[in-house]
Order: C-alpha cells, then sequence, then structure tokens
C-alpha cells in the first residue's frame, strides 16, 4: 500500500506508552492466545504446561484481557478521494488509512482489541475488535483493498455502523464530515449515550480550508457532480468564513456532546494527528 507498514511503524514509537487509561478491563474467560510473559504480568496466568514443553515464561491471554476495545471507523466515501496538489499530497482517502494504520498499530502494541469499519452509503467492511498476534496485518490488508466508493454516508450504512458499535469502548471517527450533519451527529450522539468514549478526526486538504487565488476555476462536487465557474479569488473570504462557521458549528455540536473533535489537515504529520488523539485521552482520564 505504498509504505503503509513503513509510515505506520515509523510514527508509533513515541506512543507505546500513555495514550490511555481505560476503565473498561475485561473479565471474560474466553482463552484467546499465548504470549511472552512480561514483568508486571499477574503469576496466575501462568501456562505451567507451556513453560514445562519450552521452558520459557508464557501467560494465557483472555480476549477480553486488554486495556481497551478500540475501533476505527472510516469514511470511505467518493468525496475522500480528493485532493487539492495530487503530486505533492496524498488523497485524504489515503491519509485517512495511512493514519488508521499507524493508530491501530499502537493500540495493538498496548494490546488494545483494534477493529476496524469503513462506510460510504454501506458498510464496506467491518472487522471486530482483536488483540490477537497477526491483526494489524488483518487491518492493513483491509486498509489495501479499500478505495473511495461511488456515494456518501446514508441513513442506513450509519445505522447499521452504530449496530456494529455493541459493546462500549474507544471509537476514532476519521473522515472529511462532507454527509448530512444531522445523521452523522445522531449516530455520534448514540455511540457517546450507550457509554462510548468518540473522538472524530475532521480530515480537510489544505486547498479545502482555504482557496488558492486563481483567475477562474471550475468546482465540481465528487459525490453529486454538480459544477459551478467562479473566480477563488472573488470568493476567498466568504469561502473561508464559510469554512470557518462549518468547523465552529461541528466542533460545538461535538464537543457539547462529549465528543472529542480535531480538525486534521492532509500535509499534517501523521505523529502529530495522533499526538492529538493521545492527548484527548489523558483528558478524559
Amino acid at each position: 500500500m505504498g509504505g503503509i507498514e513503513l509510515v505506520a511503524a515509523g510514527v508509533v514509537e513515541g506512543f507505546l506508552s500513555g495514550l490511555h487509561r481505560s476503565p473498561y478491563r475485561g473479565f471474560s474467560v474466553e482463552f484467546a492466545e499465548h504470549r511472552p510473559y512480561q514483568p508486571g504480568d499477574e503469576l496466575r496466568y501462568l501456562d505451567w504446561k507451556v513453560v514445562g514443553r519450552r521452558d520459557r515464561l508464557y501467560v494465557k491471554q483472555y480476549e477480553e484481557e486488554t486495556n481497551l476495545r478500540a475501533t476505527i471507523v472510516l469514511d470511505a466515501s467518493r468525496s475522500m478521494a480528493w485532493s487539492g496538489d495530487a503530486e505533492r499530497r496524498l488523497s485524504k482517502f489515503d491519509y485517512a488509512a495511512r493514519l488508521a494504520a499507524a493508530l491501530a498499530l499502537v493500540l495493538l502494541r498496548q494490546r488494545d482489541a483494534t477493529g476496524l469499519i469503513a462506510f460510504d452509503d454501506t458498510v464496506r467492511c467491518a472487522i471486530a475488535p482483536r488483540a490477537r498476534t497477526g491483526q494489524w496485518h488483518v487491518l492493513v490488508r483491509a486498509l489495501h483493498d479499500l478505495a473511495p466508493g461511488g456515494g456518501t454516508a446514508a441513513e442506513d450504512a450509519l445505522s447499521r455502523v452504530t449496530g456494529l458499535l455493541r459493546r462500549r469502548g474507544l471509537v476514532v471517527f476519521v473522515s472529511d464530515l462532507l454527509v448530512e450533519r444531522d445523521l452523522v451527529l445522531l449516530a455520534l450522539r448514540y455511540l457517546r449515550h450507550r457509554g462510548h468514549q468518540v473522538t472524530v478526526l475532521h480530515l480537510m486538504d489544505p486547498a479545502e480550508a482555504d482557496l488558492e487565488a486563481t483567475v477562474q476555476a471550475r468546482f465540481v462536487d465528487p459525490e453529486s457532480r454538480e459544477a459551478v465557474v467562479a473566480s477563488p479569488r472573488e470568493l476567498r473570504r466568504e469561502y473561508r468564513a464559510t469554512v470557518e462557521r462549518a468547523v465552529t458549528a461541528w466542533r460545538h455540536a461535538l464537543r457539547s456532546s462529549g465528543i472529542g473533535y480535531h480538525v486534521v489537515t492532509t500535509d499534517t504529520p501523521f505523529g502529530h494527528a495522533l499526538r492529538r488523539v493521545a492527548e484527548w485521552r489523558k483528558r478524559q482520564g
């Protein structure tokens, strides 16, 4: 995926501790796998039969023996395919896929069960949270196979997304938010009401945040294909004010509901974006 593994592995080393403290420790007795003993592990989980066979310390890890259940919810609608400068910047979707892979690697290295849901006008991918060895490669393969779809978020898709997130945990919603606002707010508030900790990464291309001053341009909606010809120079001030109003409205609506909100442009280093999630999690306690 154009080096997605290298990108993700290269930005997570500074985030392997202290990303979160979760009050949702599990109590399931469903065995998942063995893993090498680490200092601080409870001795009662040592598997003495394996120790006897391999002469090394191994502990039993259970399906819910993780600090957190996390799900990355990725917008794969058509508008996410756009880039204001394809030669110098990733599209919003390609940036989001790499950011999702990096975040998943951070969480999994902390032994947190991590999953992925991708959607446009339907749910395109649903991988349940797991903390098992190999889960990250499952997620990366799914991201590799995804591409921006042909539509935008629809009520049926968002209803299914919320239905898949039954067990409370962390939900990271990654989207350009070029969607029907009331539908998304309803879905995210529902998840918050159900006890999830929810944060939104609002992806924007720098060219969406501020019109470049050209003489005249034709603007095309990537989803509806509607177009308009206009002079960015004449519209720039009004456009910037409109974007700021939209961002302010999202921020107020989400944060007033206890939902984290962060604007991330696609020229932001991945590590900086991860740090925003880390700092928000620390504030949540």
